[in-house]
């Protein structure tokens, strides 16, 4: 897929991957075998009939191919656009033994961005609350909406946050025909795809898009409203709700717990990607979102998130930008086309390196950090070589900024405030992991909230197992 030059996009917050044209996107298409047991939609966590849509394409059809994936996937642009497809469809298409698996996520955002261009709007909700952002919605996409939809009833389904896992949950009840409210306690919906993902890999647009095509669908969203704050859970139920589905994410970030780290200019990848894509930070002065990047950046992790620390800070300014590790490359949670992104745009990577201390000047702000070099040893829990430390091979790196971004644990608001909820010793709430079900009579859980931080797509999983799940609850109750 064509990209913008490495030297041009490393100034801007414009998309990186330009998409394919229509003709990139036939010929791709045509290279398809459609195999009657097809792996890529086998191993898809949402299971979209990857050979039909493609076939769609192929022949033109291109409001074929968009309803196909929309019978599955309520998020098809942004999936398309940061989707680890390397790991599941294209990782399992039988082209990938030569290396040259079909192009699933390219053709599934060729489709979603025809639609986008394409389709006649559809009418809006009348009631704000149902609305699903405060900054002026679009118009929802109107192809799919109506061969989707199966009927209605009275029965009412709350989900709460508006993340992959929350907005799937929602548009799949939806479609089936239950009364859905999402409650999010920003201002706007899609949790993680609003705060979490720079612009330049999933434009808002793209996001705002897909949530109001949910609204299309009969979903309520009701922004500003934290359950475990605005109301608790058993509130909800009390209102007539007959199950609820918990989205909450996790917002919380972890940090190394090593001295200096509560110096200026020491950001979590939390507040600083909430900063920049949330409250536009990158647009200063036009936002009132000022935020103090210095000169040299240290990005402290190796998963997708460091990277889009790193890749935002030298977009705001940033003249030297490192992603310090404790593994190897080869260890790195992180995308493979992330990193080459990462690596393209300038930025250097220090692997096999350990923070220890941040060390500050006298107007508390950063002006170093002390590292110690690894060596790796025996595989961890998680199945990788754990990282050991080489005596005497401590060295101080000269910077002015450090971000960490080493991981992040469950919102706590709605844990904290929902004590009956068994959680694990990490405070990830327990779940039967084929329903999603939790300990608590109704209420099901996905996502972030229970794997940790995990791929958008895993999420979207997640929120599909669970409104299967309530539906046969309800149906059963019933």
């Amino acid at each position: 897929m064509n990209k913008q030059n490495p030297k041009e996009r490393s100034r801007n917050f414009n998309e990186v991957a330009l998409g394919l044209s229509e003709e990139e996107a036939l010929k791709e298409a045509s290279r398809c075998l459609f195999c009657k047991k097809a792996k890529c939609s086998i191993n898809c966590p949402v299971e979209i009939d990857i050979p039909r849509f493609i076939n769609a394409i192929k022949n033109k059809k291109f409001e074929e191919a968009i309803v196909t994936i929309k019978e599955r996937n309520n998020l098809p642009g942004v999936c398309g656009r940061v989707c680890p497809q390397e790991n599941q469809c294209e990782g399992a298409c039988v082209l990938n033994a030569k290396k040259n698996p079909i192009n699933i996520g390219g053709l599934e955002r060729f489709a979603a961005d025809w639609e986008l261009r394409n389709s006649q709007s559809v009418n809006q909700a009348t009631n704000d609350e149902r609305r699903p952002t405060t900054e002026g919605s679009p118009e929802p996409l109107g192809f799919a909406r109506d061969k989707l939809r199966r009927g209605a009833n009275d029965v009412k389904v709350a989900v709460i946050g508006s993340g992959p896992s929350g907005l799937t949950c929602a548009g799949d009840l939806a479609k089936i025909g239950y009364k859905v409210t999402v409650f999010e306690a920003l201002h706007i919906a899609g949790g993680v795809l609003m705060y979490g993902i720079p612009e330049f890999r999933l434009p808002k647009e793209i996001v705002k898009k897909e949530a109001a095509y949910l609204a299309s669908l009969g979903v309520e969203v009701k922004t500003n409203f934290i359950v475990g704050k605005t109301s608790l859970l058993k509130d909800i139920f009390d209102e007539g709700y007959k199950a609820v589905f918990a989205g909450t994410g996790a917002g919380l970030p972890s940090f190394m717990n090593i001295p200096g780290e509560n110096l200026n200019r020491v950001y979590s990848s939390n507040e600083l990607l909430t900063r920049v894509n949330l409250m536009k930070a990158y647009l200063f002065p036009e936002y009132d979102t000022p935020i103090n990047i210095g000169k040299k950046v240290a990005v402290v992790g190796g998963g997708n998130t460091a990277m889009d620390s790193a890749r935002v800070s030298l977009r705001l300014g940033a003249e030297k930008v490192y992603i310090v590790y404790r593994r190897t490359e080869k260890e790195m949670p992180a995308r493979k086309e992330e990193a080459e992104n990462a690596k393209e745009e300038g930025i250097e990577f220090n692997m096999l390196t350990l923070p220890v201390r941040i060390i500050g000047d006298e107007k508390g702000f950063v002006k170093a950090m002390e590292c110690i070099k690894m060596e790796l040893g025996e595989p961890d829990e998680s199945g990788r070589r754990r990282p050991v430390s080489v005596e005497g091979s401590e060295f101080t790196m000269d910077v002015d900024t450090v971000i960490v971004a080493v991981g992040q644990s469950p919102n706590p608001v709605f844990l904290k405030a929902t004590p009956e909820l068994k959680l694990n010793k990490w405070n990830k709430i327990i779940i039967d992991l084929e329903t999603q079900a939790t300990n608590i009579k109704g209420v099901y859980a996905g996502g972030d909230a229970t794997e940790g931080d995990d791929t958008v797509i895993a999420a979207m999983g997640a929120g599909k197992r669970a409104a299967k799940a309530i539906n046969k609850y309800l149906s059963n109750e019933k």
